[in-house]
């Protein structure tokens, strides 16, 4: 029987092999500094361990070869013994609090930054704006964070409404987004990728779906991204989209949502100028397809809840043509 289920055993442990994000993974030079620490962290507690095990044993051993009671060296041992753990153990504390301030201090590199975006945290979704080396806003993304590799990244931390916190475990400790309150977090990635990242503090009923991506790219597909990103929403061709893009223009869209270019310039929802190039929606909850457009525009109450996105009336003919604009945006 033990043998069979040896199989099963080993399929669960295999299940918790996946991609998801893990401080472990360190690709930033904050996350690794948090690594070291966390490597150090756990060699000493295991050395602690080992040590007391160790006595343990040792003194269940000397219980068993000696006659009840102790005499005066055994006394002399037991005081030396004490003495010497709480020795160890202040020295233990200390070494750790040293090496916890150093951490710490090198999560928020100083000097200037080479890109600036404010995140702005709110229920249940991320606004990242980009700005200029005179922090004017250039343009905003919603839940996808763009950084070149090798570069310092300061990010501006603020909360619209109640306390969030942003976590990208590969690139750098977590920081709190309070109300009223800017904290400022700095990322620097040492290489390539999509790193993904959450809200690490309790927010309200989709705090589980408020999660977002950081890409890292070279230079050159950073600013191609870029250059993109400052221009204004594409011009529909098809004639599927053109009618999407008037619906848009005449429903309570554009009163929540802008679309560079275009009349709707509603500042409540994410900035919809290239939602189409966006690996996902509402907040990581959906991959961006044509399909997941429609179902989030058709009901977002459903997939989730509380969200304050409301639920627009719209027949079938105009939640096809209006996803087919959302598509668009590129």
């Amino acid at each position: 029987m033990t043998l069979r289920c040896l199989p099963l055993a080993l399929l669960m442990l295999l299940s918790g092999c996946s991609s998801h994000p893990s401080v472990l993974d360190a690709q930033g030079e904050a996350a690794i500094a948090l690594k070291h620490l966390i490597i150090f962290v756990a060699l000493v507690a295991a050395v602690i361990w080992l040590a007391v095990v160790s006595v343990m044993a040792f003194a269940l051993v000397r219980k068993n070869s000696q006659s009840a009671g102790l005499d005066h060296r055994s006394e002399r041992m037991m005081t030396t013994a004490v003495a010497t753990a709480t020795a160890a153990t202040a020295l233990i504390v200390g070494v750790l609090t040293v090496a916890s301030f150093y951490t710490t201090r090198a999560l928020n590199s100083g000097g200037d930054a080479d890109v600036t975006v404010v995140v702005r945290g709110q229920q249940w979704w991320w606004q990242f704006i980009y700005a200029d080396r005179d922090q004017r806003p250039i343009f905003q993304t919603a839940n996808e964070l763009h950084i070149p590799v090798g570069k310092t990244i300061r990010l501006r931390l603020q909360a619209a409404d109640v306390i969030h916190s942003f976590w990208v475990p590969s690139l750098a400790g977590k920081l709190d987004l309070i109300p009223g309150r800017e904290n400022i977090l700095t990322l620097r990635a040492e290489r390539p990728g999509v790193y993904r990242g959450q809200c690490a503090e309790f927010c309200g009923l989709q705090h589980s779906h408020m999660a977002f991506v950081v890409v890292a790219e070279d230079d050159a597909d950073y600013q191609h991204w870029l250059a993109g990103q400052r221009r204004d929403g594409a011009a529909p061709s098809r004639a599927e989209a053109i009618a999407g893009k008037a619906i848009f223009l005449a429903k309570p869209c554009a009163a929540c949502h802008t679309i560079r270019g275009t009349s709707a310039s509603g500042s409540t929802g994410p900035d919809l100028t290239h939602v189409g190039s966006r690996r996902t929606i509402a907040a990581g909850l959906l991959e961006t397809t044509r399909g997941s457009l429609a179902a989030w525009i058709a009901d977002p109450q459903t997939l989730k809840p509380g969200n304050n996105m409301p639920i627009v009336p719209l027949t079938a003919d105009e939640l096809r043509q209006l996803s087919a604009y959302m598509e668009s945006l590129r």
